[in-house]
């Protein structure tokens, strides 16, 4: 569990799928992404992040909001599930529902993710990508401190993504505390 004054990033619940599905049913939310999904499609996903919990020992958090325990979407960290010139490497990434856009929660959640993943994860690097267009998440990448350079930018290696496959790639690198040496791959 991660804390932050508004936000409880947590474990999934089975009452999260059903808001979940929602929120990945809705246009707008996945404007950016190759389709939107059917609730079987967000259970599957749902077990997919309670599996990268269990051999991980991090992911997806669920966000829930303090003030009325209201389920708002998911902000996490991730292994980048493909090959690319910056894999492997972990990725936090974040899809909020649009009633919680604009009050801030995903720079928010985001912060507080980055802080785990360099402070107790011990973490060298996190990337985030996302499509050109994507200028809402691309917001909350420079706003929490990471950084772009376009040499870094890459066509997404899924079929079938069309004119989604072009993506910017963002890097946060931990500049708190000395780093140990070498590199951490996955398990």
């Amino acid at each position: 569990m991660i804390d932050t004054e508004r936000l409880l990033l947590r474990a999934w619940r089975d009452v999260d799928v059903a808001p979940f599905a929602e929120l990945n049913a809705d246009p707008e939310v996945m404007e950016h992404f190759p389709s939107m999904l059917e609730p079987e499609e967000t259970r599957a996903m749902v077990e997919r992040i309670q599996a990268h919990f269990d051999q991980y020992g991090f992911g997806l958090y669920a966000v829930q909001r303090r003030e009325d325990a209201r389920f708002l979407g998911f902000v996490g960290l991730q292994w980048v599930p493909f090959e690319a010139h910056f894999t492997p490497a972990i990725e936090i990434g974040w899809r909020l529902a649009r009633h919680a856009w604009g009050a801030g929660y995903a720079s928010e959640a985001a912060r507080a993710v980055l802080q785990h993943a360099f402070d107790v994860l011990n973490l060298e690097e996190v990337v985030s990508f996302a499509v050109p267009a994507n200028t809402r998440s691309i917001a909350v990448m420079k706003r929490i401190g990471l950084t772009h350079d376009p040499a870094d930018d890459f066509i997404h290696p899924r079929p079938g993504l069309g004119n989604l496959a072009q993506h910017v790639l963002y890097r946060g690198r931990c500049s708190t505390r000395s780093q140990q040496t070498g590199s951490r791959e996955r398990d």
